[in-house]
């Protein structure tokens, strides 16, 4: 063997081997998880409203797939989140009509932030997490991704409570993962900031139970004001629901909210609502049927004001069918109605509309 030929196996040895010692390592560690996970979820609709309103706006009691007879993105989402050791954090970016006018209190820029927190595992030994910043919200079981959820829309349950939360929580699972038990601290009730002149901070609570893994019940709770200090009127909420997995294609959720709130400062009177919602679906690897039955009385507008004797008692009903065409596609087809006594649809009590979407996600 000459030297030339020496040269170059010691040059192959020295640029291979520490593929090789990569190689050893990862094969040594089983399932590595990378820290850093990069997602996106994208989501265009058309609905036709049967009311035909002329502006394109559905009723104001609706914010997600709102626009009748156009082409819309309800949501563009890209989300980081990072988890290793006893850290993680989240920063989600939107844009779409939910955005718009689901955070249409919020200021400039704050308007495309999903969520944006950061947390800390107090105990080595146990998962107790302090989390805290723009979190998805502790109520209810439906959130602004569609695909995440068994109906197309959401319901007026969903629409007309929190999506999002800003403030700090407090949370912990045992290890048989049978509980979910969190306490939180908040701007207010789906608030980014403050109301101007409000320094009264609210609470809430989540308390999660799964006794097996084909049952789900939870209860979540708010407490706070909405309002300037000067005008406090407290506002007390819960939301409690059950998810039933009834056979492997066959699921079941029941949902009821309820809340009041002051009709006036320091009045002794309050002002009720509530809303029972049931979800029936079928499904497979490739198809989903959702029928969904619902009712959502404010008789008077505490949550959704409207000018009508009734106050707003609405009762609706939608059949939606989606079908997964790949891991990443799904569309989904709804039709979804409503009756009303308070006659807040275009000259007569009931509306019909029928919605249609492409969910795109990775």
């Amino acid at each position: 063997m000459n030297s030339r030929t020496i040269r170059n196996n010691i040059a192959w040895l020295v640029l291979v081997a520490p593929f090789i010692s990569l190689e050893k390592a990862i094969a040594q560690t089983e399932n590595p998880v990378p820290p850093l996970k990069i997602s996106g979820y994208g989501e265009v609709f058309y609905s036709y409203d049967f009311g035909r309103p002329a502006n394109h706006m559905k009723r104001s009691f609706l914010y997600s797939y709102n626009r009748h007879n156009t082409v819309q993105v309800n949501l563009a989402l890209i989300k980081a989140s990072y988890t290793a050791g006893r850290v993680r954090g989240n920063i989600g970016l939107m844009t779409g009509t939910y955005s718009n006018d689901n955070m249409a209190a919020e200021k400039g820029a704050l308007k495309n932030i999903y969520e944006a927190n950061a947390g800390f595992k107090l105990s080595k030994a146990r998962n107790l997490w302090i989390d805290a910043g723009i979190l998805p919200s502790h109520i209810g079981w439906e959130s602004a991704i569609g695909r995440d959820c068994q109906t197309l829309t959401r319901s007026m349950a969903a629409e007309n409570s929190p999506y999002f939360e800003t403030g700090a929580r407090i949370s912990y699972t045992p290890d048989n993962g049978k509980w979910y038990i969190s306490g939180l601290i908040l701007n207010g009730w789906q608030r980014i900031e403050r109301v101007n002149g409000n320094n009264t901070p609210a609470w809430g609570h989540q308390l999660v139970f799964k006794p097996t893994d084909k049952i789900t019940l939870n209860s979540s709770s708010f407490i706070g004001n909405d309002q300037p200090d000067s005008i406090r009127r407290m506002r007390y909420f819960h939301d409690l629901y059950g998810q039933f997995l009834i056979s492997p294609h066959i699921s079941l959720t029941l949902g009821f909210d309820i809340g009041t709130e002051q009709k006036a400062p320091k009045s002794k009177d309050y002002n009720t609502w509530y809303a029972p919602v049931l979800i029936a679906a079928w499904f497979n690897d490739q198809w989903n049927i959702g029928l969904r039955g619902e009712y959502f009385s404010d008789p008077h507008g505490a949550l959704i004001p409207v000018d009508a004797g009734h106050g707003f008692k609405t009762l609706g009903y939608s059949l939606n069918i989606d079908h997964r065409i790949t891991g990443q596609f799904m569309w989904r087809i709804e039709g979804r109605g409503f009756h009303s006594r308070s006659r807040i649809f275009p000259n007569q009590d009931h509306n019909f509309a029928i919605t249609s979407s492409l969910a795109f996600s990775f």
